[in-house]
């Protein structure tokens, strides 16, 4: 299931593709073959930015 949202999106269309989420995590009871995004929601606190993380990651090499 590929659901997909942009920056533009409003709160309202954002809760719709979270249900559509869930309920299709709930339908799939194939064991092994389903993938729960919601266990990985929040669980990476940063405190810095993603973007500038990266770039420091890239340039340990140099």
């Amino acid at each position: 299931m590929i659901v997909s949202i942009s920056s533009k999106s409003s709160p309202e269309e954002i809760k719709k593709a979270l249900q559509k989420i869930q309920k299709g995590v709930k339908v799939n009871k194939r064991p092994g073959k389903s993938f729960d995004a919601f266990k990985y929601c929040g669980t990476i606190k940063l405190k810095e930015d993603p973007v500038a993380v990266q770039k420091n990651m890239r340039n340990e090499w140099q």
